[in-house]
């Protein structure tokens, strides 16, 4: 099994900044894809980026050039540094850790941290 534990998030003005981070543990001695996704209530739960265990960083194309996981990360951990927030990006914020081989292969997911921007 793996564990997540999410934190950051909160309530920002549109334009401002906010950090997310989630740290995995548990049986995490795989080949993985960390990752962040978002939801908004009634909405379908979508991906908006991730980073391999290889260190190599991955984004949705609307939150490019606005969202950077720090090259500095320590492995089984993914941050987002989220800059020039918009409305839009108001949602719950998941992190994922897919393991693709060893024993705990398959997908798990955080509890959720929410992300709001205000006008």
């Amino acid at each position: 099994q793996v564990h997540l534990v999410e934190s950051g998030g909160g309530s920002v003005q549109a334009g401002g900044s906010l950090s997310l981070s989630c740290v995995a543990s548990g049986d995490t001695d795989c080949t993985y894809l960390m990752s962040w996704y978002r939801q908004n209530p009634g909405g379908e739960r979508g991906f908006v980026a991730g980073i391999t265990s290889g260190g190599d960083p991955t984004y949705v194309e609307y939150v490019k050039g606005r969202f950077t996981i720090p090259q500095d990360n320590e492995k089984r951990t993914i941050k987002l540094q989220m800059n020039s927030l918009k409305v839009e990006d108001t949602a719950m914020y998941y992190c994922k850790f897919q393991c693709f081989d060893g024993a705990s292969t398959g997908a798990f997911w955080g509890q959720g941290t929410q992300v709001t921007v205000s006008s």
